[in-house]
């Protein structure tokens, strides 16, 4: 796939979708009726429904150029191509996108994405698309939008979606809509309530003063009679006066003119546009009658049509005529005919019998060469032919799909293909297969990799081989999706072990997959030597994506054995690749660069700079439609969680929960992630029986002989929920147990090298033997820590350092001197008075733990808080709190404070 054709696709496109043609040169204005316009702007719809010619496009034109202040316009000329509803909402969506930006994007790629085999509740999404509209800030100007030529695109679909559109339309949001036929909606219901205004053909037709002005400004010099019969036959109509006025500049016979007035319009209309084409010479019919067909023309097209040189002074020729063409760019290069006039054009193309599939053939290949690939097989389509569109996908590199992982344009186009084709080839079930695949959509995509066995036997033994090894690494690939952790093992270890180098994209996968099997089952030492042969491949390779695909698989091992800061520099490496890529496209591998490089970050310490990668790795992630944005929901629900924001950290959650469902992501993919930083939120909130269900639930599906293989985010998940499950007995008062599960964890997690696990472990084991007195055996755990810390891992030491302040504080001043131990004392507060502990006015001092239950009352805090905080159970809180009233003196914890400030405690 090449980049730079693809960008100059995604320019031409942009240039043309939302350009708003000039007004015709000689254009006779029509000011009362721009008046009427503006003052339907306290409505919802500006309706202006007439007949072929009578200027209702430029009518438009000329309201949105004379628009009141502060109001401005957005233009959307339709084309036939958007009756089809997904199309047209995406035109709809890119140009509001173009009025608010990063307004709608994760509904653009919902639309981007959207299957023909699973039904898309269009009205649904435009209900979401809205309500976004309307959360907007509403600080920039209102909109006019304007649909000009709804008739080309109109269908029952597309009106239902209009319809719902108008029924909710947000405040500072106004339609304007011109049609030849008047649309099906419920046009009584909004006159009723004045939110109509409607101009029909009688309000368009000139007046006889207009029609005059007109003739006499078009250089007309009629006999009167002439004039007179012109004026009355033609009732207003200003196409057909302004072609009867060119046929007569340029016409010998007057009699031959005066006999076209009669009859109806339709044979007016037909004689004066056949007037005017006879009138042009051979080389100009003919151009006429072979670009027709075309939605859109440039003058290189032209020529590659009719295979001539001369395509641009005919264009020219026929700018300067007035009615012929509308621009639709401001360079001046791509055009389209009047609706008008394209259709007579049609019409006399079919009744000569001239074939079109050879034209729709050349505009093929043609936009092919340009990289307008939608054009392209929109052509191919129309030809008939489904094969040559099919080819066309065929000719994408697979290598490219693998390494962007950005499959919303491949499935786009595999709507417009039928069914049968897909599994027509090889190479097109093994393309599709993948998108698929990566998209998540597991089903379908093991349906159609299916479909390869009715090509074996292949045709020689190479074919065979080849075949087999691309089965057996998608089904390797479907199968880790599904969790299904030795089929996976099994076709991806087979897909290696047979050979065919020249399938390097996915070998690569295979190997990233083995090696994330391998860090699920606690082989890290096979996961590292998986992580180093995948890198040696991407780089044998030379692709740039591929190789960042790897320095992220090798980060994630290196985090999982505590290495954070040299994870992190495989970050960098990995991003140094692709730093010359082009911003405007979006990659997956860069998202979960960004995303990881996040959550690197707040293991360091430094939240403020991993957000912001997390705000831009859940950006571009979101337009890649990749599921590792689950990493930076789940890290920011988490920070929320912390910070006791719980309505912000659930809100992240129910985000990331939306996007899966939207997307249609198997749940196996994300739910257990989600819930287990639930299980975490509900325990810091004190819902121990919710969190002690669900975490019973987790340890069911993931433990055992019959266990589910941990989800592809979240590799070491079986681990984690150990570790809530020891922090639920704290918070239940039985540490013996707690201490139990953390020590066993501790054991198993170092066994396997993962040191990060090990190291949250050894953090909460401390705080547990501190809070029991056992500061010996607290202070040889912590001194294990630090040593793991010493990789750059600090959050979870920083998390209970910062509730447990004190405590800390002589906990690290035993250790033995380093920067390590320096550095976390640094994060401690600076005690100006530090807190006494004993004092000639209390018979018994308050103890260290005692000293920070106070403090924590004086702000505030719930025991059940204070439980959480400083990591003891409720009932040592209570205890604790009895002890300080009685040292105190008091009854109650008001009281407590009152004295603690007397003595100079607080």
């Amino acid at each position: 796939m090449n980049d730079g054709l693809a960008g100059s696709s995604v320019m031409i496109e942009a240039a043309s979708s939302f350009y708003r043609p000039p007004l015709p040169p000689g254009y006779l204005s029509r000011p009362q009726l721009c008046q009427r316009l503006h003052a339907g702007l306290t409505g919802r719809l500006l309706l202006i429904s007439a007949p072929a010619g009578f200027g209702k496009s430029s009518l438009a034109i000329e309201c949105c150029e004379t628009l009141p202040a502060p109001w401005h316009s957005l233009w959307l000329g339709l084309s036939a191509r958007d009756a089809d509803p997904g199309r047209f909402l995406e035109r709809l969506l890119l140009g509001l996108r173009e009025q608010r930006a990063g307004f709608g994007e994760e509904a653009l790629v919902q639309l981007r994405l959207r299957q023909r085999h699973q039904p898309f509740a269009f009205e649904q999404w435009l209900g979401e698309l809205l309500d976004e509209w309307q959360a907007l800030p509403q600080a920039s100007a209102p909109l006019l939008l304007v649909l000009d030529d709804y008739h080309l695109a109109q269908g029952e679909v597309l009106d239902r979606c209009l319809q719902f559109l108008l029924n909710h339309l947000p405040q500072g949001l106004v339609l304007l809509v011109t049609s030849r036929q008047r649309p099906d909606w419920h046009l009584a219901r909004l006159r009723l309530a004045r939110q109509l205004l409607e101009l029909q053909e009688q309000d368009l037709r000139l007046s006889d003063a207009e029609m005059l002005e007109l003739a006499r400004a078009q250089g007309a010099g009629l006999p009167a009679e002439l004039l007179s019969a012109l004026l009355a036959r033609s009732e207003g109509w200003v196409a057909g006066l302004r072609l009867w006025l060119l046929a007569a500049q340029e016409s010998a016979e007057p009699a031959l003119l005066e006999r076209g007035l009669q009859g109806d319009q339709g044979l007016i209309r037909d004689y004066l546009l056949e007037e005017v084409i006879e009138r042009q010479s051979a080389e100009v019919q003919g151009f006429l009658l072979r670009t027709a067909f075309l939605e859109r023309f440039c003058a290189e097209l032209c020529d590659a049509l009719r295979d001539a040189h001369d395509s641009q002074p005919i264009i020219a020729q026929l700018q300067a005529n007035q009615v012929f063409l509308v621009p639709l760019d401001e360079q001046g290069r791509w055009f389209r005919y009047h609706h008008l006039f394209s259709d007579l054009l049609r019409n006399r193309l079919e009744q000569a019998g001239e074939p079109l599939v050879g034209l729709h053939l050349r505009a093929c290949r043609w936009f092919s060469g340009q990289g307008l690939l939608d054009e392209a097989i929109d052509q191919a389509l129309r030809a008939g032919h489904p094969e040559v569109a099919a080819s066309l996908v065929q000719n994408l590199s697979e290598e490219q799909l693998l390494a962007e992982q950005n499959v919303g344009q491949l499935l786009r186009w595999k709507m417009d293909l039928p069914d049968s084709l897909l599994a027509s080839t090889p190479r097109l079930i093994i393309l599709y297969g993948w998108a698929l695949a990566l998209a998540c959509q597991l089903d379908a995509a093991e349906e159609l990799s299916d479909c390869l066995a009715r090509f074996l036997p292949a045709r020689d033994g190479a074919s065979q081989q080849g075949l087999l090894q691309q089965w057996l690494a998608l089904s390797g690939f479907i199968a880790r999706g599904r969790g299904d952790t030795r089929r996976a093992e099994a076709y991806c270890s087979e897909a290696l072990a047979s050979g065919g180098h020249e399938q390097a994209g996915q070998r690569l996968l295979c190997l990233s997959t083995l090696a994330n099997l391998a860090v699920a089952r606690g082989d890290l030492w096979r996961a590292r030597g998986l992580n180093r042969d995948a890198l040696e491949l991407a780089q044998r390779m030379g692709n740039p994506l591929f190789e960042a695909l790897a320095y992220y698989d090798r980060a994630r091992v290196l985090q999982a054995r505590g290495e954070v800061r040299r994870a992190l520099a495989e970050i960098h490496a990995g991003q140094a690749l692709l730093a010359d890529l082009p911003a405007q496209r979006h990659y997956a591998i860069r998202a979960r660069l960004a995303l990881y490089q996040g959550y690197l970050l707040t293991l360091q310490g430094d939240w403020q700079t991993g957000e912001a990668c997390f705000a831009a790795g859940i950006h571009e992630a979101r337009q890649c439609r990749d599921i590792s944005l689950l990493l930076g929901y789940c890290v920011l629900a988490r920070s929320a969680g912390w910070r006791q924001d719980f309505n912000a950290a659930f809100a992240q959650l129910a985000e990331a929960e939306r996007l899966m469902h939207s997307w249609d992501v198997p749940p196996v993919y994300y739910l257990a992630m989600i819930t287990l930083v639930k299980c975490e939120l509900w325990l810091a909130q004190g819902q121990l029986e919710m969190a002690a269900a669900w975490l019973a639930r987790l340890a069911l599906t993931y433990s055992g002989e019959e266990a589910a293989a941990a989800p592809e985010f979240h590799p070491q998940l079986p681990l984690h929920i150990q570790l809530y499950q020891a922090r639920l007995a704290h918070l239940q008062g039985d540490d013996a147990q707690a201490e139990r599960r953390l020590r066993g964890l501790i054991g198993q997690a170092q066994s396997q090298g993962g040191q990060l696990l090990a190291l949250i472990a050894q953090t909460r084991l401390f705080s547990l033997l501190q809070g029991a007195g056992r500061s010996v055996e607290a202070q040889q755990v912590l001194g294990d820590a630090l040593q793991v810390a010493e990789g750059g891992a600090l959050m979870p030491l920083l998390e209970l350092l910062q509730r447990q302040p004190e405590t800390w504080r002589g906990a690290l001043q035993a250790c033995a001197p380093g920067p390590l131990r320096d550095q976390l004392l640094g994060y401690l507060p600076v005690l100006s008075s530090p807190l006494p502990v004993t004092s000639g006015n209390l018979a018994e001092p308050l103890s260290g733990r005692e000293s920070d239950v106070l403090r924590l009352i004086a702000q505030g805090y719930s025991n059940q808080q204070i439980s959480e905080r400083l990591f003891i159970s409720l009932h040592t809180v209570k205890t604790h709190a009895r002890h300080i009233n009685s040292k105190l003196g008091v009854e109650r914890r008001t009281q407590a404070v009152a004295r603690a400030k007397e003595l100079g405690l607080l």
